[in-house]
């Protein structure tokens, strides 16, 4: 008899999540910092009900050449990196309508103002996918803030995942003036949370987080403020993170590799549920 071949993983599509930060007093940047997040919508099938940051799969368009010439802070980055960073700005626009873009030859970002006519035209084209961000900034004649984009983790979900994403964090700090709200479709709720308050909410059964949320809001909270946050993200490097399971004494184990920041690096698999998500 021949034996069950084994099956090919599943490659991981290219994904990006986004942090959004902003101070819990708004007139204190020393106070301790919170964390956009949003309630997926239960009939979708990628962490149904779960609180996530925000973000998504990458877009051909996140990765068009033109978009270089439009981006401030790019000059360093490789084309790898830069299409992450414009695929957050995008997903961050589409889920929360928080834009992360200037005026052409403009220092400031977008305000309030300037922003409302902008997503009035072009939110709800891009998440339907009748527009690129290639035409949001070509039209509106706009440079993406990709140097406001720090890059913070970076996860593969495991092989043995049927459907597996090779995802990068990023921490922005949301303009003080920018409204976040959830576009209602994919998310149906949000909230700005302190990133402890979030992870005791879900050990109190309040929320529901997949695990590579909850162990970047534990890394998160070791920030304290915004800026000490992006500091420790801009001197840390990242490592990137594909935890494994391990099976001992007949019970199953979650690994994420020790050199990757995070603590509590072991994590059991209830006998009756699965391999935690490891997800945005």
């Amino acid at each position: 008899m021949n034996a069950t071949p084994k099956k090919e993983p599943s490659p991981p599509r290219p994904a990006t999540t986004v942090l959004l930060l902003r101070p819990s007093k708004p007139d204190d940047a020393a106070s301790l910092l919170e964390v956009f997040m949003v309630v997926r919508h239960h009939q979708i099938d990628s962490f149904s009900g779960a609180l996530v940051f925000p973000g998504g799969k990458l877009e051909d368009a996140d990765g068009d050449k033109r978009l270089r010439a439009r981006s401030t802070g790019a000059a360093s980055l490789s084309d790898d990196e830069l299409k992450f960073r414009i695929a957050g700005i995008r997903e961050a626009f589409e889920e929360c309508g928080v834009l992360l873009a200037h005026k052409r030859s403009h220092k400031e970002l977008i305000g309030a103002a300037d922003l409302k006519p902008i997503e009035d035209r072009w939110r709800a084209r891009l998440t339907k996918d009748e527009a690129s961000i290639v035409d949001l900034v070509e039209a509106e004649d706009l440079e993406l803030a990709t140097e406001f984009m720090t890059p913070f983790a970076h996860w593969i979900t495991p092989t043995f995942v049927p459907k597996r994403f090779d995802t990068w964090f990023f921490l922005a700090e949301a303009p003080a003036d920018q409204v976040a709200l959830h576009d209602g479709s994919e998310s149906v709720d949000s909230v700005w949370i302190g990133a402890q308050a979030a992870i005791d909410e879900a050990k109190g059964g309040k929320r529901m987080l997949v695990h590579a949320t909850q162990k970047n809001l534990e890394l998160l909270a070791e920030g304290g403020t915004v800026a000490s946050a992006i500091a420790q993200a801009t001197k840390r490097k990242v490592v990137t993170v594909a935890p494994w399971v391990e099976v001992r004494d007949g019970k199953r184990f979650l690994h994420i590799p020790p050199d990757a920041g995070y603590r509590n690096l072991v994590r059991e698999i209830p006998p009756q549920g699965g391999v935690p998500h490891t997800g945005r």
